[in-house]
C-alpha cells in the first residue's frame, strides 16, 4: 500500500533557492543572519544579500554563468553561505566538497562534475591545485557592482550538484533542481517550524545536504540567526549553546552518544527547544539519556541526498509523544512504500523503504544505469534502508538493504576500498563489512586473503589511511581463507557479517 504523510500538502513557490532564502533580507537588514562560532564575527541579513550580490557580479565577470558546475570546498562560515548563493544565483550549480577528500578524490569529484571553477578557502586550496581549473579564494571572491542575477526555471534548473554513493558503488553526483531544494524546505518548514526568534548552530557541515538544507537554507529562510562552527569539538559546540542561548541543534548520533557520556553537560544555562538527530540511525535508549542531560528531546529525523534531503520529520507539537527510537511520520507532499526486496511487491511487514514527493533528485549525473537502479519509472525512490510503519503512522529504520558503510554519518562504500585494498601487492582478495563501533556507529573493517605471506594488518590500515579520506580508513583487519561470492561473482558480505 501507499503510505501518505498525515500533514497537508504543501505549496511550492516557483522561484530559486535564492530567492526563496533571502526573500526577507531587505526587511531584517540589521538582524544577525550569521555569527562566526570562534570570533564572534556578526554579518547581518543586509550584509549578507549585498555580499552575495557584489560576489555574483565578480564571478559573472569571470564568466561563471548559467549551468556552469562551480566546486565548493571549505568549512562552514558566513563566507561559505556567501559562495553558495552567489554561484546558484547566477543560476551555475554549487557542487560541494567535503573538506576531507583527498587531493586524488577531490580531483575525481570535479571531473565527475565537469567543474567550470572552484572555490576553496586556505589551506584547501592546495587539494585542487593540480586539477588545471581556475580556483577563487573562499575569503575573497571576486567582487562587481549591479544585479548579476540571473532567471532560472526552478523545475528544470540544476541549482546543487552534491555526491553521495547511493545505494552501492563509488560516489555520484546527485542532481537537485531549486524545485527539489524549495520543495523539501516548504516540507520541513511547515512541521519543523523554525522561526525568527530561534538560534541554530552550524555544526553540521554545510558541504552535507543536511546541514545545507535543514541548518543553513531554511535557517536564513525563516531570519533565525546561525552560529557557526568550522568543525566539530565537543567543548567548543557546548559552549556556542550556552553562550548564544540556541534554540534548535541538529547533529548526528556520535554527537548524541557524546551528549549522553561526556562531563561537563549538565549544568549548564541552555535554551534548546529540540535536538534533531540525523544521517545514521540512533538508538532509543542513548536519545534519551542524552535528552535529559540537555534539558530538551532529541527526536530523528531521515533523509538522503537524493532527496533533498528530509524526508521523515515529526512536529514540533508532537515531539513528546514520539518514540525516540523512530524517524517520525512522511513530511507533508510526499509518499512512502514498504517494498519487499526479494518479490518487489509491497509488504505490511518490515521491507525496503521506497519514498516519492517533489524532493526527490532528477537522477545522478551522467549515470543513467545507476539512476534506473534507484529511481522507477513513475517516481519513486529507493532508499536502500529497511523500515517498518509503527501503529501511530511512525516510520522505524531496521536494517539496511544497501551495503553502505556509516562511519559518524559519513558514507563509506566498501566497493571503493576494495578496489583499493585488491591494488596491494600482499592481497590477494578483500571485502569490506560494517562492525560495530561504540563512538561511530559501525566502521570499516577488512576481510583478506593474503597473496602470499601473511599481511601485517596495521601496515595494512596505514596503507589505506594515506590514500583516503579519513573517515573511509579501514579500522580492523581480518585474515580469512577465501571471500565468499555469489555465482555471478558478488561479494556476499553478510556471510562475513554474521559469523
Amino acid at each position: 500500500m501507499v503510505h501518505r504523510s498525515p500533514y497537508p500538502d504543501v505549496q511550492i513557490p516557483a522561484v530559486s533557492v535564492t530567492e526563496f532564502v533571502l526573500a526577507g533580507a531587505e526587511a531584517r537588514r540589521d538582524k544577525p543572519a550569521l555569527i562566526d562560532g570562534a570570533s564572534g564575527a556578526v554579518t547581518t541579513y543586509a550584509e549578507l544579500a549585498q555580499r552575495v550580490r557584489a560576489a555574483a557580479a565578480g564571478l559573472a565577470a569571470e564568466g561563471i554563468g548559467p549551468g556552469d558546475a562551480v566546486a565548493l570546498l571549505g568549512p562552514n562560515s558566513a563566507g561559505w553561505a556567501v559562495a553558495y548563493h552567489a554561484v546558484i544565483s547566477l543560476g551555475a550549480i554549487a557542487s560541494t566538497l567535503n573538506p576531507l577528500l583527498t587531493a586524488d578524490e577531490v580531483g575525481a569529484q570535479l571531473r565527475t562534475a565537469g567543474a567550470k571553477a572552484v572555490i576553496a578557502a586556505e589551506p584547501l586550496r592546495a587539494a585542487v591545485a593540480e586539477a588545471g581549473l581556475p580556483v577563487f579564494a573562499l575569503e575573497s571572491l571576486p567582487s562587481g557592482d549591479g544585479d548579476a542575477g540571473a532567471t532560472v526555471d526552478p523545475a528544470n534548473d540544476l541549482a546543487a550538484l552534491p555526491f553521495s554513493s547511493g545505494t552501492t558503488g563509488l560516489s555520484k553526483g546527485v542532481m537537485l533542481t531549486h524545485r527539489n531544494l524549495v520543495a523539501n524546505m516548504e516540507q520541513t518548514r511547515s512541521v519543523h517550524r523554525i522561526g525568527g526568534d530561534d538560534v541554530l548552530v552550524g555544526v553540521l557541515p554545510f558541504f552535507h545536504i543536511y546541514g545545507q538544507t535543514v541548518v543553513l537554507n531554511l535557517g536564513l529562510s525563516q531570519g533565525a540567526t546561525i552560529v557557526t562552527l568550522p568543525r566539530f569539538e565537543m567543548g567548543a559546540f557546548l559552549d556556542v549553546l550556552e553562550r548564544h542561548q540556541v534554540t534548535r541543534a541538529h547533529i548526528a548520533p556520535p554527537v548524541v552518544l557524546g551528549l549522553a557520556k561526556v562531563p561537563g553537560v549538565e549544568g549548564r544555562d541552555l535554551a534548546l527547544r529540540v535536538v534533531i538527530s540525523g544521517a545514521a540511525p540512533l538508538d532509543a535508549e542513548t536519545a534519551e539519556r542524552a535528552g535529559e542531560r540537555l534539558g530538551a528531546p532529541i527526536r530523528q529525523g531521515y533523509g538522503m541526498t537524493e532527496a533533498s534531503p528530509v524526508t521523515h520529520i515529526a512536529a514540533d507539537d508532537e515531539l513528546e509523544q514520539l518514540d525516540p527510537g523512530t524517524i517520525g511520520p512522511l513530511v507533508s507532499s510526499t509518499e512512502g512504500r514498504i517494498v519487499d526486496p526479494e518479490s518487489g511487491e509491497d509488504t505490511d511487514g518490515d521491507g525496503e523503504l521506497w519514498i516519492r514527493g517533489p524532493q526527490v533528485m532528477r537522477g545522478y549525473l551522467r549515470d543513467e544505469a545507476a539512476t534506473a537502479a534507484t529511481l522507477t519509472e513513475d517516481g519513486w525512490l529507493k532508499t536502500g534502508d529497511v523500515a517498518r510503519v509503527e501503529e501511530d503512522g511512525a516510520f522505524r529504520i531496521v536494517d539496511r538493504v544497501k551495503e553502505l558503510i556509516k562511519y559518524k554519518g559519513y558514507q563509506v562504500p566498501p566497493a571503493e576500498l576494495e578496489a583499493l585494498l585488491v591494488g596491494h601487492p600482499a592481497v590477494a582478495d578483500a571485502a569490506v563489512i560494517p562492525m560495530r563501533d561504540d563512538a561511530a556507529g559501525e566502521a570499516p573493517k577488512a576481510c583478506v586473503v593474503c597473496a602470499g605471506e601473511r599481511i601485517d594488518g596495521d601496515e595494512l590500515m596505514a596503507w589505506v589511511a594515506e590514500r583516503v579520506a579519513p573517515y573511509k580508513r579501514i579500522r580492523a583487519v581480518e585474515i580469512v581463507e577465501e571471500i565468499p561470492k555469489s555465482a555471478s561473482g558478488k561479494i556476499m558480505r553478510r556471510l562475513l557479517r554474521d559469523r
